[in-house]
């Protein structure tokens, strides 16, 4: 089972339980079909960081309260501020579905947040060798949603980003991203080399989650 299978299973909720062949076949399927219709963007820019008392940072003109976040950036002198979207083509694959088949929107569902992980996976990884030429070194990246770091920071991020018009990744009111399977995060950079996990888990502190990598 390749990785993005794995995280696929993972989203589904199946734990360390076995998963059966019919399962399994939806899943490989599913990722077909989302490969024809996804359509990966990204756009990102590095700013300087600045640390302030009580958990408080700024990150370019981003003003932000998150003792998480600080925590995740400490020693950081910059960082980049990231979007990455896996386009409307997919949107429209999942309600084309929703109409007809609501149990193969869910492995759809899993798939998308497995595929979109696996594209924030090389966006970093490219990330991380062109910085290491210059000297610096990545923290794990780090999203709105994430711990204390509020997701009304998004709207903000977005424009620091002109993601709209760079990448057609925008917020609804109810501040949720569209295309819908999109993520904005922080990726710091430091002069220090610690140890980095690329996924989200090892660096969130919601140890109670059911979708939280073992």
């Amino acid at each position: 089972m390749d990785v993005r299978t794995k995280e696929a299973v993972r989203y589904l909720g199946y734990g360390n339980h076995a998963i059966d062949g019919r399962t399994l076949a939806l899943i490989s399927s599913s990722f077909r079909e989302l490969e024809e219709a996804a359509g990966r963007r990204s756009i990102y820019r590095i700013f300087d960081v600045s640390m302030e008392d009580e958990g408080c940072l700024s990150i370019g003109t981003l003003k932000i309260k998150s003792r998480n976040l600080s925590r995740n950036l400490k020693s950081c002198e910059k960082a980049f501020i990231l979007g990455a979207t896996l386009g409307v083509g997919v949107d429209t694959l999942l309600r084309r579905y929703t109409l007809t088949d609501m149990a193969r929107v869910v492995i759809l569902q899993a798939c998308a947040a497995a595929m979109l992980e696996e594209y924030l996976d090389c966006c970093q990884e490219k990330l991380r060798r062109e910085e290491e030429e210059n000297g610096y070194y990545l923290r794990p990246r780090f999203s709105p949603g994430y711990g204390d770091f509020s997701i009304l920071h998004q709207e903000q991020i977005l424009r620091m980003l002109d993601a709209p018009k760079r990448i057609g990744l925008s917020m609804t009111e109810g501040n949720m991203l569209t295309p819908t399977k999109s993520v904005t995060a922080v990726i710091g950079l430091s002069k220090m080399n610690i140890p980095c996990h690329v996924q989200g888990c090892e660096s969130c502190d919601k140890i109670d989650c059911n979708y939280r990598r073992i």
